[in-house]
This record gives C-alpha cells, sequence and structure tokens, in this order.
C-alpha cells in the first residue's frame, strides 16, 4: 500500500521527540499525562479535547496522548505498540490472529506440507555438517500458534539419531496468550508451564526435551547455567533457527532525501520545545544545510479524524519530520546502499535496525563473534565460553524484496483485507517488506564464521525440497475429494509463482556457517549430503 507524505507539517518551531529519548523528568511527565488522560481533557492545538472524542480502539486513546507530550514519533515507535503493547497490542491482547477466523493465513496454516520439509531441510543441513550427536538446538522466533515448529517435531520423529542429537527448543515470544497456545500445541493441555529466571518453560510432547520461552532472543546469554543447558556459545552447540514472517512485523523508520537548504534561508528561527513544565520557546540560529539531508517520516494525528470528525479517516497519519531527527542522522549512514541516495533529493527507504539485530544474533550464534572467531580455543574459560567451530543454520522465510531497498511497504491487514495501516491501533496487523539485502549484511558484519545464501522465491525452495513428490504421497491415502482437493488447493498455493501469489512475493534466505562457498543448501542450489 503507497502512503502520501505530501501531508501538511507541523508548525515551525516544534522538536519532535521521543519517549525513549526522554530524560526521567520528561518520561515522568508523558507517563502522567498517559494515566491522566481519562478523567483530565487534554486541549488539542486545534481546540477540541482528546477525552471528549471516541477513539477507535483503547489504545489509539493512549497513543494520542502521548503525542500530545511527545510530538510525532517514528514509525518504530507506533509499530512497537500497536503490536506489541501490553495494553491491547495486536500479538499480546489475542490469540484468533491467525487462520481463516483471523486476519491472515500463514504458509503452515495452509499446509502440513510446508512445516514437514522446513524439517526436511533442517535434517538434510544436520546430515551435511557431520550430524552432531549432542547439543542440537531448535529455535524459533515469532512462532504464532505453534504450528510450523509443531510440523518439523513430527517430523523429526522418523529421525531418532537426529532427535537423540536434540538439547531443548527455545521459543521466542512476547505474548503471554500465544504462549500458552504453543504450550498447549507442543507440551500438551495438561503440561506445566514454570516461570525461570530467563522466560518460562515446559516439556515438549513428542519427545523427552525442555521447551524454553523468552520475551526476546537477546534475553539467550552466549552461556547458560548447567540447568539451561548451556547454549550455543559455548563449542559443541548446534543452533538451528527458524524465522517465519517474523522479521516483516519488526518496527521500521521511514526516511526521504531533502535536497539542500536555499542560500538566503533565514538563519534564526523560533522553536518551541515540549519539557515537564510545559512548552518552552527557544531562538535558535541555525546553520543552513548545504547538502541533501534525510527527513524522518514520523506518524502524527490526522487532524481530519480528529478535528472535523470526518468518517472513514484514519486517526493517525504520516508527516515528514522538518528537521533531522537523531534516528535520520545515524540509521542511514549504516549501509552504503542508503547513503548513496542521500544525493538523490526524493528517495526513500525503509530501514528495521532491530531486524539487523536479530540476523547479527543468529550470525554470531551460528559462526561465532567477530571479535572472537579469531581467539585461540586455550583463551576459552567456563565463564566465557567460546565458539570455535561454527555450526547450525538460520532459515528466514518472508515477504520482501530480493535486492532493491523497501520503500511505501507499510500495510496493514483485518479479517485477510488490506486497510489502513495506521487505523484501529491494536486491532489492525501492521508490517512491511523484509530488507532481505540488508539481513545479509547485519549477519555478514555479525560474524566472520558465516555465509549467506538467498533469498530465493519460496517456490523454487519448496519444488527444490520435493514438495510435489511428497503431496502425491499424501494423496494416495485420501478418498474424501473435499479433503482431497483443500491438499491440492493448498500446496499450489503454496509455490504458485503468478503475479503477487505466495510462491513469489515470500522469499527464503540462509545463514549457514562459512565454507568458502564449496557447499550450497538443499533448496539454495545443493544436494543432499549423505
Amino acid at each position: 500500500m503507497k502512503l502520501s507524505t505530501n501531508i501538511p507539517m507541523r508548525p515551525s518551531g516544534e522538536i519532535i521527540l521521543n519517549l525513549t529519548n526522554m530524560n526521567a523528568a520528561a518520561r515522568r511527565a508523558a507517563l502522567h499525562s498517559l494515566r491522566t488522560s481519562s478523567r483530565t481533557p487534554i486541549r488539542c492545538r486545534w481546540g477540541s479535547t482528546l477525552a471528549d472524542r471516541k477513539w477507535s480502539t483503547p489504545l489509539a486513546r493512549t497513543l494520542a496522548s502521548a503525542m500530545t507530550v511527545t510530538g510525532p514519533i517514528p514509525i518504530a515507535a507506533f509499530m512497537r505498540q500497536v503490536l506489541t503493547s501490553p495494553e491491547g497490542g495486536y500479538y499480546t491482547s489475542r490469540e484468533d490472529v491467525f487462520g481463516k477466523r483471523g486476519d491472515f493465513v500463514t504458509s503452515p496454516e495452509i499446509s502440513q506440507v510446508f512445516g514437514e520439509l522446513i524439517g526436511i531441510w533442517a535434517i538434510a543441513e544436520w546430515m551435511a555438517q557431520g550430524r552432531k550427536r549432542s547439543g542440537v538446538q531448535l529455535m524459533e522466533v515469532g512462532p504464532g500458534k505453534g504450528t510450523l515448529m509443531d510440523d518439523m517435531l513430527r517430523t523429526f520423529r522418523n529421525f531418532k539419531s537426529f532427535t537423540s542429537s536434540v538439547e531443548a527448543i527455545y521459543l521466542v515470544e512476547a505474548s503471554a496468550t500465544l504462549r500458552e497456545v504453543q504450550k498447549r500445541l507442543l507440551c500438551g493441555d495438561e503440561a506445566a508451564m514454570e516461570e525461570t529466571d530467563i522466560g518460562h518453560r515446559s516439556t515438549c510432547k513428542y519427545f523427552n526435551v525442555p521447551v524454553v520461552w523468552v520475551e526476546d532472543i537477546r534475553l539467550l546469554p552466549h552461556e547458560l547455567p548447567l540447568t539451561y543447558f548451556r547454549m550455543i556459545a559455548e563449542e559443541g552447540k548446534t543452533p538451528f533457527i527458524f524465522a517465519h514472517e517474523f522479521f516483516d512485523a519488526l518496527p521500521i523508520h521511514a526516511f526521504e532525501s531533502v535536497p539542500p537548504a536555499p542560500e538566503n534561508e533565514a538563519t534564526e528561527q523560533v522553536q518551541e520545545i515540549m519539557t515537564p513544565t510545559g512548552p518552552q520557546k527557544l531562538l535558535k540560529p541555525l546553520k543552513v544545510a548545504n547538502v541533501p539531508q534525510w527527513r524522518e517520516l514520523l506518524v502524527t494525528l490526522n487532524p481530519k479524524a480528529v478535528e472535523e470528525n470526518i468518517e472513514g479517516e484514519p486517526e493517525f497519519k504520516l508527516t515528514k519530520a522538518k528537521a533531522s531527527t537523531p534516528s535520520s542522522l545515524v540509521i542511514p549512514e549504516i549501509s552504503e546502499r542508503y547513503r548513496k541516495l542521500k544525493s538523490q533529493p526524493g528517495s526513500t527507504i525503509e530501514v528495521s535496525p532491530e531486524s539487523r539485530i536479530y540476523a547479527a544474533d543468529f550470525a554470531r550464534r551460528i559462526g561465532g563473534d567477530t571479535t572472537t572467531t579469531q581467539t585461540s580455543k586455550k583463551n576459552s574459560t567456563p565463564e566465557n565460553p567460546k565458539k570455535t567451530t561454527p555450526s547450525g543454520a538460520a532459515l528466514i522465510m518472508d515477504y520482501g524484496t530480493m535486492s532493491t531497498i523497501p520503500v511505501n511497504s507499510l500495510r496493514g491487514i483485518q479479517h485477510h483485507k488490506n486497510v489502513a495501516p495506521l487505523s484501529s491501533p491494536g486491532q489492525v496487523d501492521v508490517s512491511a517488506d523484509v530488507d532481505f539485502t540488508s539481513l545479509a549484511e547485519a549477519a555478514i558484519e555479525g560474524s566472520d564464521g558465516v555465509e549467506v545464501h538467498g533469498p530465493v522465491e519460496q517456490g523454487d525452495f519448496l519444488q527444490a525440497l520435493g514438495i510435489e513428490e511428497r503431496m502425491r504421497q499424501l494423496l494416495k491415502g485420501v478418498k474424501d475429494e473435499e479433503h482431497r482437493h483443500t491438499l491440492e488447493t493448498g500446496w499450489r498455493r503454496l509455490v504458485d509463482k503468478s503475479s503477487g501469489s505466495m510462491g513469489q512475493i515470500y522469499k527464503v534466505m540462509t545463514i549457514i556457517p562459512e565454507n568458502s562457498g564449496k557447499r550450497r543448501p538443499v533448496g539454495f542450489g545443493g544436494g543432499v549430503q549423505m
């Protein structure tokens, strides 16, 4: 969905603030505003009161109240709140987001064969890496309902030598609601889930290994107490990491390049900043920029909805920052791909720093930290183990661009239909295209011990894994015509590569141990190695 950026900007002089960058006093003022918004009318600059308005969702009211204190907020901050806020976030407050009754259907929900083939891919990669007999760790970020992991685990049961090597299953899930759904599916309705010092824990129903939940992968240190199986960084640990439709939901920042300011532009401007004691005007001399600059696209209140009460207008809209923000000065400088576009006024880019953090984390868990891969084994200590032999793999499956930088890709989905991404906060799934090249850059920068293959289109990947052969095998025993039709249409939907179909728009990328390009993994031009 394309979003216009030709939107009236805030009045001259308002500085864009971010809650995460505010000092303690300012944060307290903002939080006080949120707590009291339901009791105390807050006057908007257009004269109406936020307290009197009927908001689309409780979270919309909270965001609006915050914006009266902070001003417009980055898209990343908006996405983080509407998706994972403990007070009405899309993923943290409901479990019916997936499937026909929800808002969208994912590949594992369409056909069990998808998860089975991903399991087969993991087995093939395990075999190619020498069939490790212990220390294998299964990790999934953003497991949804747990369907993908469940289908993989059922497949793994047919490979006893592999399951005997599995040490633990780690699920990175921020939603307590979805954690419970995953526990019921992977561990059983009656299984207990105990709280631990890093998250929660139960036991897999398919084979006797622990299932450990954490809210963020960074909560899993590169060494754990023995009770939690010192993992991944220690030599011998082999992580297989899966990310299906995870990166598209991570927050993005959007920027637009603007030309140099005219030489005769006024060098002084009255500015107004919000302080804990109220707005303060400053007279600040400004230097005229003689080079192109990035301007961040921000989320602000939409006067057409809030002031004029025009039906159908979303309560929030995008606006372009009038001056540089900390994010616009730093984030577009992290890659040469972005820096090259800065000199072309009108260029727009979408960047997800959090996605790069996750990709680099995957790489370090597989290949070791860049700063330690050259460290000799004698420097390893029980308190600070070093990974000296890269092992494991990460498989990333999502929709996004093959090599270009995403532009205007922010989208909203509700009840299987595209809707305005800034509408009904907490009730709409908000996502953006994944920049696979950026993920590859971050992985390579994160560890010298890995290499990246792909992305390839999902249709090609599944065909290479033998989806047609597997479906023929499944259909042999199916006599019910309706069930047969469901299976047939399901797998064909996964591989269809016509314009806009899943087999084309979804891509697959893998991070594996560095081997100088001598071995390509299955699905990326390589074959099964026995």
